[in-house]
């Protein structure tokens, strides 16, 4: 075996200090030389980043490696390489993220009001036997929505689609039984469109309608007001959200799933394509309960 008789000595002295365990026996990885970072100052380093990155006069708040390694230079005065930074973030749980965007005009305590206390009374029309709506609009440009795709190692796939900014505008409503309607134009949707969209509601749903969405001037206009009071007011009941706060809108969730998963990487050349591709997209959706569950299950003050 080609060892030395020290090697085999030591062996002995291993297995016999054991009391005849031979797992003694079996090669571990050194363990390295000891962190230069105590416990207490490796259990405040969350704390300091969740201070931001600005609060330490960097542009933009994003931490990287070679910030963290800065940090603990400046703090500690102990310098790590930035790759090693980036396994100590792993062992203290903290991963690399795509940070959500929220708008800065948004108010938390609104949003928060509106889970704890506004939704659960919202909620109660079930037992007035209305069906509750989360309605939605939004655009399908030309310009494919890129996602991630396999390719061979240093090519990078290359999508050629048309240059344009021409889209379709589309509408959709979201029950909280899980059923999906939609409408599409190639013209903005104005609030004769919108009254036109509830109005074709009611006869697919068959029950009176609480209807939850944005402050949008399409949504607020003479048109909507003018469609309540002619009578619809008997069958529907309109809430708002509060402003600035897309996430507790299930609709939103819809969006993103049809644009990313179902029309992710997909090129047309008209909007009479991407129109098939977009009715395509919803008929599959609808065949789809987990995920028309999950953009509900998403929004927090569903469940």
């Amino acid at each position: 075996m080609d060892v030395s008789e020290g090697a085999v000595s030591q062996w002995f002295s291993r297995v016999e200090a054991a009391d005849g365990d031979q797992e003694v026996l079996r090669h571990r990885k050194p363990p390295g030389p000891a962190s230069k970072l105590t416990l207490e100052q490796l259990a405040e380093i969350p704390k300091l980043l969740l201070k931001g990155a600005t609060a330490y006069g960097f542009t933009g708040d994003i931490w990287t490696g070679s910030r963290v390694a800065w940090l603990i230079k400046f703090k500690y005065g102990i310098s790590y390489h930035p790759k090693h930074v980036c396994r100590l973030l792993k062992l203290l749980g903290w991963t690399p993220q795509k940070p959500v965007e929220k708008a800065s005009q948004c108010d938390q305590a609104a949003v928060e009001r509106f889970k704890t206390q506004h939704w659960p009374e919202l909620k109660k029309a079930q037992k007035e036997s209305r069906e509750i709506v989360f309605i939605d609009e939004s655009a399908f440009y030309l310009l494919p929505a890129l996602v991630k795709t396999y390719a061979p190692c240093g090519l990078t796939p290359v999508l050629n689609g048309p240059l344009s900014y021409d889209h379709l505008s589309v509408i959709s409503a979201i029950t909280l039984s899980g059923q999906l309607y939609f409408e599409l134009q190639e013209r903005a949707y104005s609030g004769e469109d919108v009254v036109c969209f509830l109005k074709s509601l009611r006869p697919k749903i068959g029950k009176p309608l609480l209807i939850i969405w944005d402050g949008a001037s399409i949504h607020t206009g003479q048109a909507v007001k003018s469609y309540l009071a002619a009578g619809a007011a008997r069958y529907l009941h309109l809430e708002r959200l509060p402003a600035y706060a897309p996430e507790l809108n299930p609709d939103e969730g819809v969006w993103n799933y049809l644009k990313r998963i179902e029309l992710g990487n997909v090129v047309c050349t008209g909007l009479q394509e991407l129109a098939g591709y977009v009715r395509r997209g919803f008929t599959k959706m609808r065949r789809k309960p987990h995920a028309l569950q999950g953009c509900l299950a998403q929004v927090g003050y569903i469940l």
